[in-house]
């Protein structure tokens, strides 16, 4: 497993970060398989494992937490922020009140003392951005997290955090985690070079774009949609649609080109993620054994330039297919009121 420099740190991580979004109820309830995953990722040269505070409502932290026990020194050990911890007001977010109280829970769901990559998991237009970097600069300082960065954010709020440090005297995000795939390309067109312009580190997610990379699903075959989540998210699996039915036309595209290079289309779609010069780690969340392993078969597959063209052919730079399952939708956009004028205005005349 080969390493990189985590955003100007000075942290190596491995080039696959191991995602525990999958261990704990929405995925794998069985604890001590989940700890033999975990150990079976770092005894193949992994050193990074990413997780978050609502993943599994933390049960997912809990069992990375039994994992790293007697191993912690030799992990970067990366969780999140953001997403409701609960019913009622102020249990999430990025505010100050919620922050403290939060790394303090995610400390003793971890078992550590300290988090080596503290994220914001998506933005939050009702606290003021200043606030969330001091307060995540009070953390650094106070040594209960050595880094931060952020999560599912667009360009123009990355940029606006980093000068809003720089103006403030306040520590800045020294990562993004976005989404990316071979299905979903558009960070290519400004997140990722605003990341390499500020010195970001990148961990990326999703690349087996929510399944569709999987192999699992093919154009002409039957999409089994009450099980797996297929059943949770219909919509993004129906052949009948037509968004689906442009993915599995290039689903079978792509599978072309794996065959043609003797390895499978999630070996593929791994790899082309860690090929970007902008992409430090690329985040795989295996549910299994299984999963894990075939994944790391593919780690020393080297895709070269012939067949990075033939990928731009298939599917544009820049391009997203699909907007990414849970990937962040800005309000301007969520919100019709705020794109349209009072009727009694829209008119030239």
């Amino acid at each position: 497993m080969r390493y990189r420099v985590l955003g100007g740190t000075g942290i190596e991580v491995s080039v696959h970060c191991l995602g525990a979004m999958m261990f704990g109820a929405v995925g794998n309830s069985d604890h001590d398989e989940c700890v033999r995953i975990i150990h079976a990722a770092l005894d193949q040269g992994i050193n990074f494992v990413d997780t978050a505070d609502m993943y599994s409502a933390g049960e997912s932290e809990e069992i990375v937490g039994k994992a790293l026990r007697g191993r912690r020194d030799d992990v970067v050990l990366a969780t999140k922020v953001h997403f409701p911890m609960g019913e009622g007001p102020n249990r999430g977010g990025n505010s100050r009140r919620w922050i403290i109280k939060e790394v303090e829970e995610s400390l003793k769901r971890l078992q550590t003392d300290w988090i080596d990559l503290y994220q914001i998991h998506r933005p939050d237009h009702t606290t003021d951005i200043e606030e969330t970097l001091s307060t995540l600069s009070d953390l650094v300082h106070q040594g209960k997290i050595r880094a931060f960065g952020c999560s599912t954010f667009p360009a123009d709020e990355i940029v606006e955090a980093h000068h809003v440090a720089e103006r403030r005297g306040l520590l800045r995000f020294r990562t993004e985690q976005p989404p990316y795939s071979l299905l979903a390309r558009g960070i290519e067109t400004s997140v990722l070079p605003v990341c390499q312009r500020l010195g970001m580190g990148v961990l990326t997610w999703s690349p087996l774009a929510s399944g569709f990379l999987t192999g699992r699903y093919r154009k002409g075959q039957p999409i089994d949609l009450t099980t797996g989540r297929a059943a949770l998210q219909p919509a993004r699996f129906d052949p009948s649609l037509p968004v689906n039915a442009t993915k599995l036309d290039i689903v079978e595209q792509l599978v072309e080109v794996a065959d043609g290079l003797g390895c499978s289309l999630p070996e593929l779609a791994v790899a082309f993620t860690v090929a970007h010069p902008g992409v430090t780690s690329v985040i795989v969340g295996p549910r299994t054994m299984n999963q894990l392993e075939s994944l790391l078969k593919g780690a020393s597959l080297t895709l070269d330039d012939a067949v990075l063209d033939r990928i731009d052919e298939i599917v544009p730079p820049g391009t997203n297919i699909y907007q990414p399952d849970g990937a962040w939708r800005p309000p301007v956009l969520a919100d019709a009121a705020r794109r349209r004028r009072p009727i009694a205005d829209r008119s030239a005349a």
